[in-house]
C-alpha cells in the first residue's frame, strides 16, 4: 500500500507542477483521494484485493506519466520528488510533516486496539462490532498522508522503504503490538538520522542512504537475533549436560546400594 500511495503522490506532485500549486499540498490532496477509492475497489475485488493496489498504482503512474509530459517546467525540480532532496525542503513542508506525524500518533493511538483485532481476524472483528471498513479507510488515509509527507526526504521510490524496513525490524524482536509500533517509531528516526549523517560526510543522496541505513539495520538485527537464539540453545544443551552428569554418580550410588542390599 505505501508503495502504491508514492506512486499515487506522484500523480499529485506532477499535477500541482502542472497548474502552479504546491506539490505537496496537491500530493496530499491526491494520496487521501487514492486512499479512498482504493477502498472501494477492494471490496469490488474483495477475493483478489491485491487487484485494486495494482489498479490505483496504474492509474497513478500513468496519470503523472502524462502530467510530466504536459508541463514545460516539470523536469527542473521533480527530480528531488523522485529521490528525494533535504536541502529542498522548506518551511511549509516542515509544517506539514508535523501535522503528519501528530495526526498519525493520535489515530494509532486511539485505534491500536481495532486495529490489532483487523490484523488478527478481519471477519472476527467486525462480527464484534467494529466498523472496520471505516477503520480501514481510516488506516489508508493516514498512511497515504504520512507518505506523502515524508515523500520530499527520501522521493517517490524510496518512501516505502521508510514505512516497510521499521515495521520489519519490529516485527522480528518486538514481543507485542505496542512494542512493535514503539520500536518501528525508534528505528524510523535513528535510521533517517544516521542516514542524513553518512549522506553529509559520504556526500551521497540522501534518500538512497537513509534506505540502505534501515536496510542494513534490518540485516544486522537479523543476525543479532539469530546469534542469540544460538547462544541460549547452545547455553541450554550446556546446562541440560551438566544435569545429567550430576544424575549419573546418583544414579550409579543408587545401583549399588540395590546391589549390596
Amino acid at each position: 500500500m505505501a508503495d502504491m500511495l508514492a506512486h499515487v503522490s506522484l500523480a499529485g506532485v506532477a499535477g500541482g507542477v502542472y497548474l502552479g500549486l504546491n506539490p505537496t499540498i496537491t500530493g496530499i490532496v491526491i494520496v487521501v483521494i487514492g486512499a479512498v477509492v482504493v477502498e472501494y475497489v477492494r471490496k469490488a475485488y474483495n477475493t483478489y484485493s491485491e487487484i485494486s493496489i495494482a489498479i490505483i498504482m496504474i492509474g497513478g503512474l500513468s496519470s503523472a506519466v502524462i502530467l510530466m509530459s504536459l508541463s514545460k517546467n516539470v523536469s527542473t525540480g521533480f527530480t528531488s520528488y523522485l529521490f528525494g532532496s533535504v536541502v529542498a525542503i522548506n518551511q511549509m513542508e516542515l509544517f506539514i510533516m508535523s501535522a503528519a506525524a501528530v495526526i498519525g500518533g493520535i489515530f494509532f493511538f486511539l485505534m491500536r486496539r481495532p486495529l490489532y483485532q483487523i490484523i488478527v481476524d478481519e471477519e472476527a472483528a467486525t462480527a464484534n462490532g467494529l466498523p472496520v471498513q471505516w477503520i480501514s479507510l481510516g488506516f489508508s488515509i493516514v498512511t497515504g498522508m504520512i507518505v506523502a509527507a515524508a515523500m520530499p526526504i527520501v522521493g517517490v521510490l524510496l518512501v516505502s522503504s521508510l514505512i516497510v524496513l521499521p515495521a520489519s525490524l519490529a516485527i522480528r524482536i518486538a514481543s507485542s503490538f505496542a512494542a512493535a509500533l514503539v520500536i518501528s517509531m525508534l528505528v524510523g528516526v535513528s535510521g533517517v538520522f544516521l542516514g542524513l549523517t553518512a549522506s553529509y560526510e559520504l556526500s551521497t543522496p540522501p534518500g538512497g542512504t537513509i534506505a540502505f541505513v534501515l536496510l542494513l539495520m534490518l540485516i544486522l538485527s537479523t543476525g543479532m537475533k539469530r546469534l542469540v537464539s544460538a547462544w541460549k540453545k547452545g547455553t541450554q544443551r550446556k546446562e541440560r549436560g551438566m544435569e545429567n552428569e550430576k544424575e549419573q554418580p546418583a544414579r550409579h550410588t543408587d545401583r549399588a546400594a540395590v546391589t549390596d542390599q
